[in-house]
């Protein structure tokens, strides 16, 4: 009997010529209650990808094929509606997103510190400030006073628009009295 025919065969047939074993075309078996993305691998022993076919860290066959692998990573994330953004190449899961926007004006309020009210009129008064200083320069006398008009016409339309609009905006005076007490 010789080593590469199978006993019932013809003498003509060799063992290559039919397949012994069946070819798989889905992963045989995925743990999909296991919701972690690593395993130690076992050649190495460190923390590697679980669903990609070679350890990232020396290379050990961890999966037969990457066909099988991915295979496997598709039937473990469609267990889960929480894994549906996780990548075979991760070795956690994504984390929740959380809400990162921060409400300054109520965490100022809760320590006690007085927050100014958003405005764009100090930047008003800065232009105007700088045709004042201008008109400091010893320029021309007629340069000098229609610098100093146009710096105070912008300069006053800032203070006025940030005392007077701003203010009774953010502080309106129908607001109920308090009987001579104030609040500190």
């Amino acid at each position: 009997m010789e080593v590469y025919r199978r006993p019932e065969s013809r003498p003509w047939e060799r063992i290559e010529s039919k397949t012994i074993v069946a070819v798989a075309k889905k992963p045989r078996y995925v743990d999909v209650s296991n919701p972690s993305l690593s395993v130690q691998c076992p050649n190495c022993g460190l923390k590697t990808q679980r669903f990609l076919d070679h350890c990232r860290n020396d290379g050990y066959k961890l999966w037969p094929s990457s066909e099988m692998a991915s295979a496997a990573f598709k039937a473990w994330r469609d267990a889960d509606p929480r894994r549906a953004d996780a990548s075979r190449y991760d070795l956690e899961l994504p984390a929740e997103p959380m809400d990162a926007t921060i409400d300054y004006v109520a965490r100022a309020h809760h320590l006690g510190i007085h927050l100014f009210p958003n405005s764009n009129y100090p930047f008003i008064i800065c232009v105007g400030a700088l045709f004042l200083a201008l008109a400091a320069i010893p320029f021309d006398g007629s340069v000098r006073i229609g610098l100093l008009v146009i710096g105070g016409l912008i300069f006053l339309y800032g203070v006025v628009g940030w005392v007077l609009v701003e203010d009774v905006r953010m502080f309106p005076s129908g607001s109920p009295s308090t009987d001579g007490e104030v609040h500190h």
